[in-house]
């Protein structure tokens, strides 16, 4: 048997502020309280927590600035959406490689978000799908792009899975510009924000009611709408190009 060794104070605070940082409850950007307020929350000694905040910062989670106070660093996923826009921008066909990879990722935090999520995680949700609803009378696809991602991504929180929650970060920024030019080109179609209404809405209720297999079939539904209304747009577009040429061409 090997001894028992009890785990130090500053420890277990670090292992605490980490754990909210992965979690997102400590977000990128965020400025920690003092180090008396913290020691207070925490029951400990300032020297612990101080201890605990080195720590972090070697590992790179966290960054203290001289007398502007400590701040949660930004998520290292990031940089993955940052190196992948480009290519994203450059290469708009690669947008239904990203539609693949979003019914992996949503169908799944559907289906966990409607077993695992709270009482608080709901009512967030129900939160994000209002604001949804209310940038439709405006009809400005950058807002509802941003409300979309919002929703879409308080779902992956709600699935209380760190992996997909840091997945879904990592694909924030791309997923919201592909929400944006999607919008723009569904919306061409008259029943379009309609139907994405009670798409979302469906997929809302299917997780309040705990149904995490209609949640993640809601979610596969919707993504297989946006999909099929982007290709047959694209096969328009397709077309109306080809006529075009076929109008500048001299007949012999």
């Amino acid at each position: 048997m090997k001894p028992i060794q009890a785990p130090r104070v500053a420890d277990v605070v670090r292992q605490q502020l980490e754990t909210m940082i992965l979690e997102g409850v400590l977000k990128a950007g965020h400025k920690l309280p003092t180090e008396r307020a913290l020691a207070e929350q925490f029951g400990v000694s300032r020297p612990t927590v101080r201890a605990a905040i080195q720590a972090l910062a070697a590992r790179g989670m966290l960054t203290s600035r001289q007398g502007g106070g400590t701040y949660v660093n930004a998520d290292p996923s990031g940089t993955l959406a940052n190196s992948m826009l480009d290519l994203f921008g450059s290469h708009p066909e690669f947008q239904y490689d990203l539609l693949e990879f979003r019914h992996a990722l949503e169908g799944l935090s559907a289906y966990y978000a409607a077993l695992r999520s709270t009482e608080t995680d709901r009512a967030a949700l129900q939160q994000r799908f209002d604001a949804l609803i209310a940038t439709y009378d405006a009809q400005d696809p950058v807002k509802e792009a941003e409300a979309d991602a919002a929703f879409h991504l308080a779902i992956a929180a709600a699935a209380h899975n760190v992996v997909l929650l840091h997945s879904m970060r990592a694909l924030f920024s791309m997923l919201e510009r592909s929400i944006v030019d999607n919008l723009r080109s569904l919306f061409e179609r008259k029943e379009s924000r309609e139907t994405l209404y009670k798409q979302h809405k469906a997929l809302l209720e299917a997780i309040l009611a705990g149904d995490a297999e209609q949640a993640q079939k809601m979610s596969h539904e919707h993504l297989v709408y946006v999909e099929e209304g982007l290709l047959e747009l694209s096969k328009t577009q397709t077309r109306v190009q080809r006529a075009l040429r076929r109008a500048m061409t001299p007949h012999s």
